[in-house]
Order: C-alpha cells, then sequence, then structure tokens
C-alpha cells in the first residue's frame, strides 16, 4: 500500500479534487469518446493517479498545448501532460518521458522536399500550431524558414492547405493518417525533433513533482502506458523510458 504524505495531496489536488489538463490538440495522447469526454493515454494516467491519490478528477480540456501552458497563471490545474522544453522548464516542474513522438512534415505529394533540412531556406512558410513543442523548437533552431502560426495544430494544416505553404509541422501520427485519408499529400520519412511528452505540474510543488515521478515510473514498468495507448489506437508510439533504463 502507498502511504501519502499531506505534502503531495497539497500540491496535486490542494482543492480536494485533481484538475488534470488534457489536451486535444494532440491525437496521439488524448482524443474524444462518442460522448465527447476524454479518453487515451493521458486520460487513463491522469485517472489513476487520481484513484492513487484517493480523490475525485476533473478534466480541465484544451484545443491546444500552448493554451494548456498559458492557462498556468489562471491556476486552472494541478497536472497538465506536455512536452518538455525549455521555455516551459521555467515555470513547469516536469516528470521523464512517457512517450516519445517525432515531429515532421506535412507536404503535398508533387513537393520537391524529400527532408525536414531542405525546407529550412529563405522564402519558406511552414504552418506550425501556436504554443506547440514543435514551434517552440522550430523557433530556436530554423536559420532561414518563416513560421506561420495557427490558433492549434489541426488550424495549422487547414492553413496550410489555404494559404499554399511549403508544408505543415506536427506530430508524425496524424499528419500521416491525413495523407492516408487525403490523396496528394506525404509525410516527410525524416523528422526534426523527437517530442518528450511528460507529466507536468506548477514549479514549487516539488513534493507532488517527486510523487508524479515515482507513479510514471510503475506505470511505464507496469505496462500500463504501452497498454493504455494499445487501446486507444495509438500501439505504434514508443514508450519512454523507466528512470532506471535512462541512467543505463
Amino acid at each position: 500500500m502507498i502511504t501519502l504524505d499531506s505534502s503531495v495531496l497539497a500540491d496535486l489536488a490542494p482543492t480536494g479534487v485533481l484538475r488534470a489538463a488534457i489536451n486535444f490538440g494532440n491525437p496521439v495522447l488524448a482524443q474524444r469518446d462518442v460522448s465527447g469526454n476524454p479518453v487515451g493515454v493521458s486520460t487513463q494516467l491522469a485517472k489513476a493517479l487520481a484513484d492513487e491519490l484517493n480523490v475525485a478528477i476533473d478534466f480541465v480540456t484544451f484545443d491546444a498545448a500552448g493554451k494548456v501552458f498559458a492557462a498556468l497563471t489562471e491556476s486552472t490545474w494541478d497536472l497538465a501532460f506536455l512536452a518538455i522544453e525549455p521555455v516551459r522548464s521555467a515555470e513547469i516542474e516536469f516528470s521523464h518521458p512517457y512517450v516519445i513522438i517525432e515531429g515532421t512534415y506535412l507536404v503535398h505529394d508533387a513537393s520537391v522536399y524529400q527532408s525536414v533540412a531542405q525546407l529550412d531556406h529563405v522564402g519558406a512558410q511552414l504552418a506550425v500550431g501556436k504554443g506547440a513543442a514543435y514551434d517552440l523548437y522550430l523557433s530556436r533552431t530554423l536559420s532561414a524558414a518563416e513560421l506561420v502560426r495557427a490558433p492549434t495544430s489541426a488550424a495549422a494544416v487547414e492553413w496550410f492547405l489555404e494559404q499554399g505553404l511549403e508544408a505543415a509541422a506536427g506530430v508524425r501520427q496524424p499528419l500521416e493518417a491525413f495523407a492516408d485519408k487525403n490523396e496528394g499529400y506525404r509525410v516527410l520519412a525524416d523528422s526534426f525533433t523527437e517530442i518528450r511528452q511528460a507529466m507536468a505540474v506548477p514549479k514549487g510543488r516539488k513534493a507532488g513533482a517527486e510523487y508524479v515521478r515515482a507513479f510514471l515510473d510503475r506505470k511505464i514498468s507496469s505496462g500500463f502506458v504501452l497498454n493504455a495507448l494499445i487501446a486507444s489506437g495509438q500501439g505504434d508510439v514508443r514508450v519512454g523510458p523507466t528512470l532506471n533504463e535512462q541512467r543505463q
């Protein structure tokens, strides 16, 4: 039986309820069921944590990761599922990654581009979801291409189509799903970054952060994360390593 310190509950459920931010902007991590309720690996992890803490859960939903991060100042959530990024680390305590996914580009089938590096040139306009992990990464690393920021990752694909941009940046799986359903598009074989998705709590909640790391480690080791991915149709996504595996 797991013993809970009062400081853990004070950090993770200060209102008596675990308020979990769920981002529907990344369909690898969260989806809606037929009733519109959140499902997916992040939802299952949040529920399991609430059960372990013996508290109720309240899902606070968003359509973009940037909006989850922006809501931090409003104190609307106690737990979130976000990609590890330096700009976020100043205000968030991250766990190790539970899922590792690729950031890449969707392009027109007839496009000359065959690799991500070819898109970083003067005149290239790349659609991206504002505040997404790949927006933050590309903002740091692109030397010549221009980012065109849509309000969400889904909107980035729409802007790519409507505005005749060179590419849309995003998570590989949903981009490939789009290409499979729509003729005339393809996803580049390589990637510009690996996106490390982690559990997160607001900065300063150290007891809660340590508990979340230990909780996640157990869930990765037990196969819970892999099974949740498979159950939500995301079985091809790579599960993050345990803490012991990272140290080896």
